[in-house]
């Protein structure tokens, strides 16, 4: 079991000039730099477009050995009315070069759209569509829903199927799921503040610190809303990504470092 918090992405205006980066780091060396001081990060891209196998290839090489990326999924994918229908699509996003990352290759982030509901035989179609591996490497899969009607035990019981992480995504338009259907768990949270120095208050960064040690050890947090079968028990303890993303993306790093200081002992 390995808990790591990390930020979106690496480029980014506000990080500069001390506030994350050294004021005199060039931006070549930005990735360097973040991934020394988080254990992961999403790349955000390749939601909006295909990239190089050229660049997936450079940025494995920047980071340190146990550093993880993880890959958001296309919005061609997702931000359609028929998932079912997405097969090519995938196979394209596929094949842009994600698996260059090896062994740095962590999920990959499949998010719909907040006006997306549920239909119970599309998604099961769409979750068939994802491959458990792809050039011979080893593929997770997490999936971030926003509408209410995700809410259901239809829902979790088709990811678990699939063994597909439900993503635990705290923003003020997107439902919030805690139960857990994978060998590994995915938070997004989106909810920081500005006048706070990491981001989330003190108290905040413990209440996450919490819920990364319980996912991470096979339990549920406390007070999470569980929507599946009180009968399923959870898989056992796996590995956790916590990002810290938006709200006040300035405190990302500066929130992501503060809730891996408090899971010292833990990863």
């Amino acid at each position: 079991m390995t808990i790591r918090t990390g930020i979106g992405g690496w480029v980014y205006p506000a990080w500069r000039g001390g506030a994350f980066y050294p004021p005199d780091l060039p931006q070549k060396g930005e990735l360097h730099f973040a991934a020394r001081a988080t254990g992961a990060i999403e790349i955000n891209a390749t939601f909006h477009r295909l990239q190089k196998p050229d660049s997936f290839r450079k940025w494995r090489d920047e980071v340190p050995d146990g550093f993880v990326f993880t890959v958001k999924g296309s919005r061609y994918v997702t931000n359609r009315k028929v998932l079912a229908e997405a097969g090519e699509a995938v196979g394209t996003f596929l094949a842009q070069g994600v698996t260059e990352l090896g062994d740095r290759l962590g999920p990959i982030c499949w998010q719909m759209a907040t006006t997306k509901r549920f239909e119970a035989e599309d998604l099961a179609a769409f979750l068939r569509l994802l491959p458990a591996e792809h050039a011979g490497v080893r593929l997770r899969h997490a999936i971030e829903v926003g509408h209410e009607s995700f809410a259901c035990a239809e829902f979790v019981e088709l990811a678990r199927a699939a063994g597909v992480a439900v993503v635990w995504s705290e923003h003020p338009d997107r439902v919030r799921i805690g139960d857990r259907t994978a060998d590994f768990t995915y938070l997004r949270c989106q909810d920081m503040q500005a006048d706070e120095p990491t981001g989330y208050p003190p108290d905040e960064i413990e209440r996450l610190a919490v819920m990364c040690r319980a996912w991470g050890e096979g339990r549920m947090p406390p007070g999470l809303p569980i929507v599946g079968s009180s009968a399923d028990k959870p898989p056992p303890g796996g590995d956790v990504f916590a990002f810290l993303i938006n709200g006040a993306k300035e405190r990302a790093p500066a929130a992501a470092m503060a809730l891996a200081e408090r899971l010292k002992g833990t990863t």
